[in-house]
């Protein structure tokens, strides 16, 4: 049963939620444009708010089942295991070639259900780091070093190796972003060259 779980947590995070509106939406694989990352970000960047918010929502509540299964299912395993492998999923998603996105949103789904508190700090500092230094990327390796921290100086986990895979893995995920950022094209989030990116819609339903 666990390992059924497992995989049905990995297949829930294959769901590639950006790719899927592209397509259905604009016509387009988002793959093929703005940073070409099937995530929330960029298609905020490329299809608007309202595809973006779209797929917010729908990653996010794949991590969000995802961790839930154990506690439905009345198994005695973390929740986070569950919930991590929606996350791999989500990354490297079965159904879209393994091209997927960089976890962001899944995990905060993920954290909602299996440790809120520690999802209020790492989500708390990736938008103080967003908001301080306007680069998206940089918010999204907070969110795995707070955990890390976290780990450290909790009483109640004992996940500081998961937590330092989690983070090198987000270091892993956006190698391009830290290249682009040492060569000075990174662009920050109030950029007002990515209005360039913009698609417009084939179905106006989810234009914002």
């Amino acid at each position: 049963m666990v390992w059924l779980l497992i995989l049905s947590s990995y297949l829930i995070g294959s769901i590639p939620t950006a790719l899927i509106v592209g397509k259905l939406v604009f016509g387009v694989d988002i793959r093929d444009h703005g940073s070409k990352n099937p995530g929330a970000t960029n298609t905020l960047r490329v299809l608007g708010k309202g595809s973006a918010i779209i797929v917010v929502l729908v990653d996010i509540g794949k991590g969000a089942l995802a961790a839930s299964l154990p506690l439905y299912f009345n198994i005695d395993v973390e929740p986070l295991y569950f919930g991590l492998v929606a996350v791999i999923g989500h990354c490297f998603p079965i159904f879209a070639g393994f091209r997927g996105g960089k976890a962001i949103a899944t995990t905060a789904g993920t954290l909602a259900v299996a440790n809120l508190p520690l999802g209020l700090l790492a989500f708390g500092t990736f938008f103080l780091v967003i908001f301080l230094s306007k680069y998206v990327f940089l918010g999204s390796i907070s969110v795995g070093l707070s955990m890390l921290v976290y780990s450290f100086i909790s009483q109640e986990l004992d996940f500081e190796l998961i937590f330092l895979s989690f983070t090198l893995f987000l270091l892993y995920l956006h190698r391009s972003n830290f290249r682009n950022f040492i060569l000075g094209i990174e662009p920050k989030i109030n950029d007002k060259n990515l209005v360039n990116d913009r698609l417009p819609p084939k179905n106006n339903s989810l234009k914002m």
